[in-house]
This record gives C-alpha cells, sequence and structure tokens, in this order.
C-alpha cells in the first residue's frame, strides 16, 4: 500500500484564518488572505508586533479549535482506503502544539490512528510516497512525490505539482489508480 503523508497546518486545519483573526482583533486592522499573496502574515506585521504574533501560535488554545479546511475530511476518509494516510505536522516549531493538535486531529480524523501522527522538527525524515504541503521548502527535501497545496505565501512558487483544493486531492489520486 502506498503512503501519504499530509501537512496538517493550511492542508487540514485553517491555521492562517485564526492567526488573522487574532491579529485583526488584537490590532484592530482588517487584514485579508489576499493581502498575503507571496507573503506570510510575518512580513507584512510591523516589526513591533512580530513577537505578538509569535505569542499567537504558542497560546495554548491557538491550534485546538482551528476550522477544517473544506473537503480535507470527506477525501482523506477516501484515500485511506486505497493508500496508508501520516499527519506530518512541524509541531516541534511550537511544543504547546502537541495536545491541541493531537486532539483536533482525535476530533476530526477519528478514521486516522494516532500511530499514525508524525510531530516532527524537519520533514526531510519523512519516508512516503507522496507529501502534500504548503511550505515549498518541505518539498525540496522531500524524496517521494510532493504535492503543493495552495495557501496564499506559495503563490508564486512554480516547479512543483499544485494542488488548489481537496477536490484537485481527490482527481489527483483518482488518477493513480
Amino acid at each position: 500500500m502506498q503512503r501519504i503523508c499530509v501537512d496538517m497546518d493550511d492542508v487540514m486545519a485553517d491555521t492562517l484564518a485564526e492567526e488573522i483573526r487574532r491579529y485583526n482583533q488584537t490590532f484592530d486592522e482588517e487584514v485579508t488572505p489576499d493581502d498575503l499573496v507571496g507573503r506570510a502574515l510575518s512580513e507584512i506585521a510591523p516589526v513591533d508586533r512580530r513577537q505578538q504574533l509569535r505569542a499567537f501560535l504558542h497560546a495554548e488554545d491557538f491550534f485546538e479549535d482551528l476550522a477544517v479546511i473544506p473537503g480535507s475530511q470527506e477525501v482523506l476518509q477516501q484515500l485511506s482506503e486505497r493508500f496508508e494516510i501520516f499527519i506530518a505536522t512541524q509541531a516541534m516549531a511550537v511544543p504547546n502544539s502537541l495536545g491541541p493538535k493531537y486532539r483536533w486531529l482525535q476530533r476530526h480524523f477519528p478514521f486516522i490512528p494516532p500511530s499514525n501522527y508524525v510531530f516532527c522538527g524537519n520533514k526531510s525524515i519523512l519516508r512516503a510516497d507522496y507529501l502534500i504541503d504548503d511550505l515549498p521548502k518541505n518539498l525540496l527535501r522531500f524524496e517521494g512525490q510532493g504535492l503543493l497545496y495552495t495557501a496564499p505565501r506559495n503563490l508564486a512558487e512554480t516547479g512543483f505539482v499544485r494542488v488548489n483544493n481537496w477536490a484537485e486531492v481527490a482527481a489527483y489520486f483518482a488518477a493513480k489508480q
């Protein structure tokens, strides 16, 4: 059975929406995803606000109740019938996210066993046939086939197989039968 590794943040869980929501609420701003084309929120925020942005991610409740990216549950459920699915998230960058991410996965993706959760710091250790991720740097070091999941910050990236949403992920793997 072939193996698919799937990134969690901004691929399955809408991390960016929560980051923008907290930023706008804290600083009385109106930043939208369109403002972030080719950049991360930390790149457009004034220097004096960047520490607060890091604090959002390190807050105990940040990862607990993120919205699910539409289609991810259904498509991953279908793919799990034909592929071995692993969730690979760089949780070590925010160590207090381990518990909330674990609980979030249990709540929203109960069909993926905890033994298939990979909480790592560097995704170059992954050994799989496919990796779905929104960060090009993770795909560059991956030895299998990388799929770049579209996010505002990676819209200018080229040289990767791109999937814009979970319907496109399903179509990509339907062709692999």
